[in-house]
């Protein structure tokens, strides 16, 4: 039979099929049910005490508000999002269709068992690590800006380390590597080959230089924009993502000198002139260089799988190897932040082994001038000389 018990905050309520419905008025006066019902009256009262107290320790939010449909949430949410690029809009759109809008349905019913067991579907299911690593932390931002306005309590992404990107290892290129794919893509493409790898530069980066942003008095190269390529959309030039893209890249000298034979025989007269175009002189498109010229130059090399990025990967690698510090390798990188620097900061048996014998030959030189330094004790630890500081500032040429 039914019945009824009346609570200080909330009432249950047997059900003719002899479940228990928990219910409480809310602060806007309207009555609320629990989200399902329950097979025994204990657990209909435990949920209605954790209730109350959700309403006592913090703002209410409004269990109604968390029903919109993620995937509309999402939507909104990439409209709305100040300052993406077309390419990361597309990206976004990508995710949300294929991998975020098939794994939930309302905003509000999200948990946290649903984040978990849902990333491990994505696995399971063949997704790359690194594109489910951007499907959580795109589901992560949504959710958090839902938390900000007021549609859930708290964000249901708290799976350890699942937005962290763990990319395969990518093939280093030797320098003779570079310059047998230097030589296979041509002499219209040589100079940009080899400005890839021993400037470091990205592919929207070469292709939007100018004759003007060379100086080869200095060997320098300026970026201070990149092309951006997004499909449906014509190619436009924009400023780098970050402050630290505009930058500029010293080169070594002989690669200032293939670039110098580049602008005499393939670059127009005009300041504006862009220093690498195709054959017709218009502006170089990834994809039609890729089938035109790359693919045949990885069978000419027998380098296939090679990506055009690795050759920046080759040269950053380079420069970390000839004793860059993490703020040079960022400076050259254009990076704003540490993370991608980091991973060219390798230490090697053969770098150990120079480090070595340097300090090995330091006292030697030393010792033989009957000098033995300046030790100030300090917590268990030997001060440096002004001296020993300003060497070690001073880091050593680049040079290939």
């Amino acid at each position: 039979m039914a019945g009824r018990k009346t609570r200080n905050f909330g009432t249950l309520r047997q059900l003719p099929s002899s479940r228990w419905q928990a219910r409480y008025r809310g602060p806007d006066g309207l009555m609320r049910s629990a989200p399902n019902t329950f097979t025994r009256k204990t657990d209909g009262a435990r949920w209605l005490a954790m209730t109350e107290a959700e309403l006592l320790a913090g703002p209410w939010i409004d269990p109604d508000a968390g029903r919109v449909p993620l995937i509309d949430y999402a939507d909104a949410w990439i409209s709305e999002r100040p300052g993406l690029r077309p390419k990361t809009i597309q990206l976004y759109r990508y995710l949300l269709r294929c991998h975020l809008a098939p794994g939930f349905t309302t905003i509000g019913s999200i948990t946290d068992a649903d984040v978990r067991r849902w990333r491990a579907d994505l696995l399971d299911e063949g997704v790359s690590p690194v594109t489910a690593a951007k499907a959580y932390r795109l589901l992560k931002a949504i959710l958090a800006t839902a938390v900000e306005d007021g549609l859930i309590r708290r964000n249901p992404c708290r799976v350890k380390g699942a937005g962290t990107e763990q990319s395969p290892e990518r093939p280093l290129l030797t320098i003779a590597q570079v310059y047998d794919l230097a030589d296979a893509c041509g002499p219209r493409y040589r100079a940009m080959i080899l400005l890839a790898c021993f400037g470091g530069l990205r592919w929207g980066e070469l292709v939007a230089l100018r004759r003007r942003d060379i100086d080869i008095a200095t060997a320098a190269v300026r970026i201070t924009r990149q092309l951006t390529e997004a499909r449906g959309q014509a190619p436009f030039f924009a400023p780098p993502k970050t402050a630290a893209g505009k930058r500029r890249v010293i080169v070594p000298g002989s690669v200032i000198a293939e670039i110098q034979q580049h602008l005499d025989g393939y670059t127009g007269p005009a300041p504006d002139a862009l220093l690498f175009t195709s054959p017709h002189g218009q502006v170089l498109r990834h994809s039609n260089f890729r089938r035109a010229i790359w693919t045949d130059a990885l069978a000419t090399t027998g380098l296939n799988g090679v990506h055009f990025h690795d050759l920046r990967h080759a040269g950053n690698h380079l420069v970390a190897e000839a004793g860059a510090n993490l703020r040079e390798l960022m400076e050259r990188m254009g990076h704003a932040s540490s993370r991608a620097a980091l991973i060219y900061l390798h230490s090697t048996d053969d770098r150990q082994r120079s480090l070595a014998e340097a300090i090995s030959e330091r006292a030697r030189r030393d010792l033989s001038a009957g000098s033995r330094g300046t030790y100030v004790a300090h917590d268990g630890q030997a001060d440096a000389s002004e001296d020993q500081l300003a060497a070690s500032r001073d880091p050593p040429e680049l040079r290939f």
